[in-house]
C-alpha cells in the first residue's frame, strides 16, 4: 500500500472515532473521575474508570475538542478496557513513544486503531492533543 494510501486509511479512522466515538458516557457507580483539559487548544476530557482487582474493566469519556483529541480518547477506551493497569500503563508508554516518533516494535503489541495516530509525531502542536485521554488514564489509575 502506498504512504498515500495508507496517510487517507489513517485519515478515515481517525475521522470515524471522531465522528463515531466508541464509549462515549461516563460511569455511574463506583467508578475514577479525571477531568483535563488542554489550554493550549481548548480541548478538554471526562473520563469514567471502573477499576477492579487491578484490571481495567470499563472506560468511558465526554468532552470537546478537536478531532485528534476526540478520537484518541475514543481509541485509549477501546484499548485499555478489559487490561490489566500495568498493561494499560505499557500502552500508554508505547503510545507516547509513537507520538515521539520512536519505532515501536509491532509484533510485541497490536495497536489496532492507535496506528492511524501515529502521524501526528510531524505535526508537535498536536501531540498534546492526542495525550490527553492518555494522560487523563494513567492520573485515573495511579490514583486507583
Amino acid at each position: 500500500m502506498s504512504f498515500n494510501n495508507l496517510d487517507t486509511l489513517y485519515r478515515q479512522v481517525i475521522m470515524d472515532h471522531y465522528k463515531n466515538p466508541r464509549n462515549k458516557g461516563s460511569i455511574e457507580s463506583d467508578s475514577i473521575t479525571v477531568d483535563m483539559n488542554n489550554p493550549t487548544c481548548g480541548d478538554r476530557i471526562h473520563l469514567t474508570l471502573q477499576v477492579e482487582d487491578g484490571k481495567v474493566k470499563d472506560a468511558k469519556f465526554d468532552g470537546e475538542g478537536c478531532s485528534i483529541s476526540m478520537a484518541s480518547a475514543s481509541m485509549m477506551t477501546q484499548a485499555v478496557k478489559g487490561l490489566e493497569v500495568e498493561k494499560a500503563l505499557e500502552l500508554s508508554q508505547i503510545f507516547y513513544d509513537i507520538m515521539l516518533g520512536k519505532e515501536y516494535d509491532d509484533e510485541a503489541m497490536d495497536l489496532g486503531d492507535l496506528e492511524a495516530l501515529q502521524g501526528v509525531a510531524k505535526f508537535p502542536a498536536r501531540i498534546k492533543c492526542a495525550t490527553l485521554a492518555w494522560k487523563a488514564m494513567e492520573k485515573g489509575v495511579k490514583s486507583e
